[in-house]
């Protein structure tokens, strides 16, 4: 049985080449994933960790007041049959009579992107009743933002649900 010989010997050149490829390629695969997760990145929930922090007593403080006024807040999304979504959002204080005069706006977040995320203006259509379109839609779970504020701009509600769209 005869065993392979190479007719080219190695050299310290060769050896040089194969290891500058080799670096090479790992090199530009790492730099190719590097810019793909760069273009990909969804961004941050919030700019500044300490900013956030900074306004958190307040936030506290709107949720408490949220809670003891007591509101009935439904919301409901449906779409057509061709994607189009319309947000309809119903308010009653505790004693079940519509919330009137009131400016809510709706948005429909994206948890995984936030490039995807979709301002939804809504606009009293009869006494407590807030609608608005939200255009073609893609299906999936998405977080419905909604807020609610006073004439004076104070916000009054706040509510983050996730919701299935199919």
């Amino acid at each position: 049985m005869r065993a392979f010989v190479s007719r080219k010997a190695l050299t310290g050149h060769m050896v040089l080449v194969m290891l500058l490829a080799f670096f090479g390629v790992v090199i530009g695969v790492n730099v190719t994933m590097m810019k793909l997760a760069i273009a990909t990145l969804p961004g941050t929930e919030v700019d500044s960790a300490y900013s956030a922090s900074i306004g958190y007593e307040k936030e506290i403080r709107a949720a408490q007041d949220q809670a003891a006024r007591d509101w009935r807040v439904d919301a409901h999304i449906v779409r057509d049959r061709a994607g189009f979504a319309t947000l309809q959002v119903e308010a009653r204080d505790k004693d079940g009579q519509p919330l009137s005069g009131l400016s809510f706006r709706g948005m429909l977040e994206r948890p995984t992107d936030k490039r995807a995320d979709l301002a939804v203006a809504l606009s009293e259509v009869e006494n407590g009743v807030y609608r608005g379109n939200a255009g073609a839609i893609a299906l999936g779970q998405w977080d419905l933002v909604i807020e609610g504020d006073m004439v004076g701009g104070e916000r009054m509600f706040l509510s983050k649900n996730r919701v299935m769209l199919d």
